[in-house]
């Protein structure tokens, strides 16, 4: 014992060691050259099913293939005895394939071919099992001939047609028909079992039939088999009444003895049953009783497996799929009527055939490495596990001290080329077993690179990055990288180096740019490969797409504004919807965005701008909303009638995204002004129903118009009209007053109603007047008007007044009263005594003596001082006249004001009058004044001007208004550096001098100057200017020198920098036939027109500047047009045209005196007055004397001059 205990000891001491040394198996790569160059014992890869059931009228065809290098060849046992394929003509192989196909064309029975079959793959490193194949042929037997008795049973009793199918391989499937091959109908009370018996819990009358037929599908040879039919009678108490049957009186109102329910299956109280792991477990229950009975399922000690249990067949069929060890136990079924319940106990046992724990998988391993396969698998009851070596049980080969099976178990230690072989692990137990093949391949191979050479990885910066180096070799390969070719292995840091041949950095940035190597090394050799990484910039979108709202008509943009590595081509792409854009003609796209013209409704939708390059993609989207002008509003409906209101009701339209903020409820009315729609009243957006409130005596029909942030809808169809009873008016008249247009009356006018405030027909006004504080009556008017006049008033006098209108409905309310006055007249008194004192230089002070009030006859204005500048005390300065007038208001007795903004030195006059509203009196004394000496102002028209480049000059002109006698200039100036101004100078001139020259210390000083004019009083007004930039800071220079050029002269234009007035400049012609210059000197700027040139000649042209003659432009060549003579059309001279006109007058004329001569009996044949004339005309030009025979021709013609 103690030894057995020491030797199990040293073993798992043995196996722990060797788990600590055990190298990795290799992975073969799937690559095609190594594969192609690997050599492998066999693989099974297809095979037919372990029970395998074939169609007697087919070919017989068992599968087995497998894979190898060398190509495994194939041989087959039968019934555990080699199977020789060669002697049996109806068997055949497939070529490169352990495919058997089985014939039976020649004769022969597949019967006779029924076994166990099992596939040998083998090649020079192992041999490969397949499993074991049980082969049997599908049989449909007939059913057994017999003679059915009728089966006779008592209404109420339970019954049982039993259907006893043939054995069939597969089984068939059963079911119940009639003669007419309709399905018998099954319920609670009737139906099929898992055997195929029919179960009548209790019989009905209605049962009694002749074809109860239980048949049977057979499926692999899909033909049908019935049974004989069963002939079922039913006994009675009383005769069966069809008509009397219903659901709830099954029996027709017969007295049936009801019974407690009784299990028709299975038998007794309990049973048992044993199914397999991952099958599905059947428990059936079908009972009998009367009524028929419930059943219902419980689990003992459990729940039933929700997930896993389904009830069939009413409830009595109880089905768990997928079965597993805990849904052993015991399993209740209950069947129950209301006479009572029984019970039946099923005890389910779950066992197992073999399933995989761990199944070996093949082992590839180098020369002197380590490795295991491990075969674990589970059952019940346990399964044993049995180890096989090329088909072969591993008992049957000698010991292998580099070999060791442990149970389930294999250790292999320092394996060696030639002991590669193909292991079978067999687990089985009663109800099973399971077969894996697993070779143990030992490989030498050299590193090899699996990867494309010289590959070019582009990547984004700041990326994670993998560069793959793909290899193999057995024994495996270390790898290494290196960078440029430079430095040891590239792992840590920003690198890491993966088994695989994997190279991670882990942010890639610009520096990380380089070549690539990896080198794999082994025992066996070394090979290398080479990646080249770009590290490129993102491509992203840094002007994204915002969300918009457009306006329907209205144009949109998207902008996708795009940024990436100058090196990679990138394309912009637009999606609506997550489908692509189709631009069409409409839409526009660039660089940079996505406009959308004309935007409609069809154009709202998600858009998605998606920029790719080769090596990455951004992408951003956003949406468009398209908003329009809400629909009309819709069903307008009148309610609730009033007599000054109604209720209007509408229905708002579409608001197109935008939401209404406002209804706008217009009316319209057919009495004052039909078909003019004016505004009623506004209400907000969420309302739909309001009340509106109205006018009396109006006929109104309404429409609404709905507002949003786009615009107004359309106006909806109009209401039903709504028209409003009279009543008196509720408005006063507005704007009542009183005033007179003459001395003698005063006019009473106010506004009339307007028409929606008349409230019925026959409207008028009634006036009221009274003078004020006189105790009178008033005196009243009734008119229809909006004026009415009293005459014979005094002059200015107040009265009351107060207004009603009426109409036919009655009286409105009176007006308050207001005060109103009679007509104005000529004040009859004059202001007396004006006076001045304290006259400045611009202001002085008015006094007189006021009119007394009741002399002003109408209402108090002002006093209206009449004054105007009668002449400059400057000599020759001539002045404008015109009136001016100021107005005071004051009720003093001796009022005073002050009158300003006069201009100095100047001699002024003044009047003053008293005004009311309408009139002024007569004019005051007039006064003469004259105003002090003041400071001028600015000097006009200052310019200023560089005449050359180092000098700056300054001219002005007088002020206009020197307020005083001109005693000088003073200019004061300084010179600018930035914002800081230097030493101020000061510089007086007479009053004849009106320019100054400034030399400057160089072209790029600046001054600002301030110029005013004196007089004794002192400076005036500071006329401030700093000069310009002549210069720029750049040299001067002339270009764009062009000559248009005639026959004797030439227009000159040309470009320059130097300051306007500066610069003189000098054109130099040269003639090109004998090298005489022609030297023409300008001080005008350009363009300048040269004459005195030849006609036809060419010329060369310079132009320089006149102060600095090394400024020049390029030379240009012209050449001027050659001389011609004008040659004169005489058709077009005025004198030529005026001589025609006179002669075609005076032949019109003589041809009109012909015509009347003959009209009145002249003897003038035809034509002879034209004839007549011609010839005067000949003979006049000839200046010759007339003929005899002109005297008086044959025809009776004659000379004009002769009469």
């Amino acid at each position: 014992m103690l030894g057995q205990v020491g030797h199990a000891a040293l073993a798992l001491m043995s196996l722990l060691l060797l788990l600590w040394h055990e190298a990795a198996p290799i992975e073969v790569p799937q690559d095609l050259k190594i594969l192609q160059d690997l050599k492998q014992p066999p693989t099974i890869i297809k095979q037919s099913v372990k029970d395998y059931i074939v169609d007697p009228r087919d070919n017989i065809i068992i599968e087995c293939e497998a894979k190898g290098n060398p190509v495994p060849t194939f041989s087959w046992r039968r019934n555990g005895k080699f199977f020789n394929i060669g002697k049996d003509p109806r068997v055949t192989m497939r070529k490169r394939s352990g495919t058997l196909e089985i014939g039976f064309r020649s004769g022969g029975r597949p019967e006779d071919y029924e076994g166990e079959y099992q596939c040998f793959a083998s090649n020079d490193f192992g041999g490969a099992l397949s499993n074991k194949i049980l082969l049997r042929v599908s049989k449909a037997p007939l059913w057994p001939k017999e003679v059915l008795e009728p089966v006779s049973v008592t209404e109420g009793s339970p019954l049982v047609l039993p259907c006893n199918p043939p054995p069939g391989l597969p089984p068939p499937f059963t079911f119940w028909m009639d003669s007419g091959m309709s399905p018998i109908p099954q319920d609670k009370r009737v139906s099929m079992g898992l055997n195929g018996d029919l179960y009548f819990s209790n019989v009905l009358a209605r049962d009694a039939h002749t074809d109860y037929s239980c048949n049977a599908r057979f499926l692999f040879t899909h033909t049908i088999q019935q049974k004989n039919p069963f002939t079922l009678k039913v006994q009675t108490k009383e005769p069966f009444n069809d008509t009397s049957y219903n659901a709830t009186e099954p029996y027709g109102g017969r007295k049936v003895a009801e019974s407690t329910p009784t299990f028709l299956s299975p038998s007794g109280t309990e049973s048992s049953k044993m199914v397999l792991r991952d099958e599905q477990l059947l428990l059936e229950c079908i009972a009998a009783g009367l009524p028929t009975p419930t059943i219902k399922w419980f689990k003992k000690g459990g729940d039933l497996p929700g997930r896993k249990v389904k009830f069939e067949n009413y409830n009595k069929t109880l089905k768990i799929i997928n079965v597993s060890e805990e849904d052993a136990g015991e399993y209740v079924c209950m069947a129950n009527n209301h006479l009572g319940s029984i019970r039946h106990s099923i005890f389910v046992q779950i066992k197992a055939a073999p399933y995989w724990l761990d199944k070996p998988s093949d082992l590839v391993l180098a020369p002197d490495e380590n490795g295991r396969l491990v075969c674990r698998a589970n059952g019940n009851p346990k399964p044993n596990i049995q180890w096989l070596i090329n088909g072969h049980p591993i008992e049957g080969y000698p010991p292998n001290p580099n070999r060791q099976v442990l149970g389930d178990t294999i250790i292999f230690r320092s394996v060696q080329i030639g002991s590669s072989a193909v292991y079978q692990c067999n687990a089985s137990n009663q109800h099973g077993y399971l077969l894996a093949n697993a070779f143990v391949s030992v490989l030498d191979m050299p590193p090899r690179m699996l990867g494309p050479k010289n590959q070019l990885i582009k990547v984004i910066e700041n990326n994670r990055t993998f560069l793959d180096c793909p290899f193999f070799g057995s024994p495996l390969p270390d790898l290494r990288w290196f960078k440029n070719g430079q430095g040891s292995g590239l792992d840590g840091g920003q690198y890491r180096a993966y088994i695989n041949g994997t190279l991670e950095i882990k942010r890639a940035r610009a520096e990380d740019e380089g070549t690539y190597t990896c080198v794999a090394n082994s025992i066996l050799g070394t090979a290398e490969n080479q990646v080249r990484l770009e590290v490129k910039e993102p491509t992203r979108i840094v002007r994204l797409p915002e969300h918009q709202s457009a306006v329907r008509g209205s144009t949109t943009r998207f902008d996708c504004k795009v940024k990436s590595d100058p090196s990679l081509t990138v394309t912009v792409a637009w999606m609506k919807d997550d489908k692509p854009l189709y631009l069409g003609w409409r839409l526009r796209k660039d660089e940079e965005s996505l406009t959308i013209p004309n935007v409609n409704e069809g154009d709202e939708g998600t858009y998605t701008c998606t920029v790719k390059s080769e090596i990455d993609q951004d992408s951003a989207s956003a949406r468009l909303t398209v908003l329009d002008r809400p629909d009309a509003p819709m069903d307008l409906d009148l309610s609730d009638p009033a007599a000054r209101s109604v209720r209007l009701t509408w229905i708002p339209g579409n608001d197109h995204r935008s939401p209404i903020t406002e209804f706008l409820v217009q009316f319209e009315e057919d009495r004052w002004e039909p078909g003019r729609w004016q505004k009623l009243s506004s209400y907000p957006g969420d309302l739909n129903s309001v009340i509106l409130q109205l006018a009396p005596f109006v006929n109104y029909q309404f429409r609404v118009i709905a507002i949003n942030s786009v615009g107004q809808s359309p106006p909806s169809g109009p209401s039903p009209r709504y028209k409003t009873s009279g009543a008196a008016p509720d408005a006063i008249p507005r704007g009542l007053r009183g005033s007179g247009s003459k001395k003698d009356n005063m006019e009473i006018t106010w506004e009339p109603l307007l028409d929606l405030e008349r409230n019925g027909p026959n409207l008028h006004y009634s006036i009221w007047w009274r003078r004020k504080d006189s105790g009178e009556e008033w005196s009243n008017v009734t008119t229809v008007g909006s004026k009415h006049v009293v005459h014979n008033t005094e002059t200015y006098v107040p009265y009351e007044i107060k207004i009603q209108a009426r109409n036919e409905f009655g009286s409105g309310p009176e007006s308050n009263v207001v005060i109103g006055y009679s007509g104005e007249d000529k004040p009859s008194d004059a202001p007396t005594d004006l006076r001045v004192s304290k006259v400045d230089s611009t202001k002085v002070n008015i006094h007189w003596k006021s009119v007394n009030p009741n002399t002003v006859r109408g209402e108090f204005k002002e006093y209206r001082l009449y004054y105007w500048r009668e002449s400059s005390q400057v000599p020759g300065l001539i002045v404008n006249k015109e009136k001016k007038t100021k107005g005071f208001y004051s009720t003093m007795a001796e009022p005073s004001g002050i009158l300003s903004d006069l201009v100095p030195y100047s001699k002024y006059k003044m009047f003053m009058v008293v005004a009311n509203n309408h009139f002024e009196s007569s004019p005051s004394n007039t006064v003469e004044f004259n105003t002090k000496e003041g400071v001028p102002d600015a000097p006009r028209a200052v310019r200023m001007h560089s005449k050359s480049l180092d000098t700056i000059s300054l001219e002005w002109e007088k002020p206009l208004e020197p307020n005083g006698i001109l005693i000088g200039y003073q200019l004061k100036y300084q010179r600018v550096n930035g914002s800081r101004l230097g030493r101020p100078h000061l510089e007086t001139f007479l009053p004849n001098v009106t320019e100054f020259t400034l030399r400057l210390p160089d072209r790029s000083t600046r001054y600002k100057f301030f110029l005013s004019a004196m007089t004794q009083v002192g400076a005036g007004e500071v006329y401030a200017e700093e000069t310009p930039h002549f210069t720029n800071e750049v040299a001067p220079g002339i270009w764009d020198l062009t000559v248009v050029p005639n026959s004797d002269y030439a227009n000159v234009s040309w470009s320059h920098n130097f300051p306007a007035g500066s610069s003189e400049f000098v054109l130099e012609f040269t003639l090109d036939s004998d090298k005489t210059v022609k030297v023409v000197s300008v001080k005008q700027q350009p363009p300048i027109t040269v004459a005195d040139l030849i006609a036809g000649a060419t010329y060369h042209l310079r132009v320089y500047s006149h102060e600095l003659n090394s400024i020049s432009s390029n030379s240009v060549t012209f050449k001027t047009k050659p001389a011609y003579i004008d040659h004169v059309d005489i058709a077009t001279q005025g004198w030529f045209i005026g001589l025609m006109c006179a002669i075609a007058l005076i032949i019109l004329i003589l041809l009109i005196v012909c015509f009347i001569k003959r009209s009145r009996g002249g003897k003038y044949p035809g034509g002879g007055c034209v004839t007549g004339f011609a010839k005067y005309l000949v003979r006049d030009k000839k200046d010759l004397p007339l003929d005899p025979v002109d005297q008086k021709d044959p025809d009776g013609s004659f000379d004009y001059q002769s009469q």
